[in-house]
């Protein structure tokens, strides 16, 4: 039984779904802000009579919370969904905007590989004020993810896989802390910069103005 303040999450999507005459996915991404790594997103459909007790945006659960939920959605039984990346070279390229806009997109790709024809979405709700240019109609929604239980959803699969993501390079680049800060720009992240020099998996255009960072 999902708490009443919850509960508005999961009224919003089934109004939005009345409203489009059809299913509506939601849309999130995470690492936008960071130094280093890639920006991730998720493309999130949730099941009919999917039930994910205490999902919120991801940024209001716990570590534990989010992992939980993390494995509920990617269960099979909760929901269809996709995860797509943009790289530090394609961020860098692109600029993080464009960058993160291309991860949406193959975040769509990727779920729509699991949804059955007869549960296509008819729109996405998507976080934030800025339109990806998804291949169907999408409603912008500022702060989506505290209002939109598919759109928290995606938050949850986007922060984790992220997060395991940095895990992963944090072995494979030691003494950055990416374990710990997971790439955004702390004083601890700079210091290691400065002692360590640019990894692979830095973006360049973040890092302009390094000199007087350090």
């Amino acid at each position: 039984m999902k708490d009443a303040d919850l509960s508005r999450l999961w009224l919003f999507d089934r109004n939005m779904r009345e409203e489009a005459s059809g299913p509506v996915c939601g849309v999130d991404e995470a690492g936008r802000g960071p130094l280093a790594g890639p920006v991730c997103a998720a493309c999130v459909l949730l099941k009919p009579g999917a039930d994910l007790p205490g999902l919120n945006d991801s940024k209001k659960l716990t570590e534990r919370r989010r992992e939980a939920l993390f494995e509920e959605i990617c269960g099979g039984s909760a929901a269809w969904y996709g995860v797509g990346w943009a790289s530090p070279q394609e961020i860098d390229q692109f600029n993080i905007l464009q960058a993160t806009f291309l991860a949406m997109n193959r975040a769509y790709t990727a779920m729509m590989e699991q949804v059955p024809e007869d549960q296509t979405p008819v729109f996405a709700l998507v976080d934030g004020n800025r339109d990806p240019g998804l291949p169907l109609p999408s409603r912008l929604i500022v702060k989506g993810d505290g209002n939109s239980a598919a759109i928290a959803a995606a938050s949850v699969l986007a922060k984790v896989s992220r997060d395991r993501l940095m895990l992963e390079l944090d072995r494979e680049y030691p003494g950055y802390g990416f374990a710990g800060h997971k790439g955004y720009p702390t004083k601890a992240h700079y210091q290691a910069i400065g002692a360590l020099g640019i990894s692979p998996v830095h973006r360049h255009s973040f890092l302009r103005n390094l000199d007087s960072k350090l």
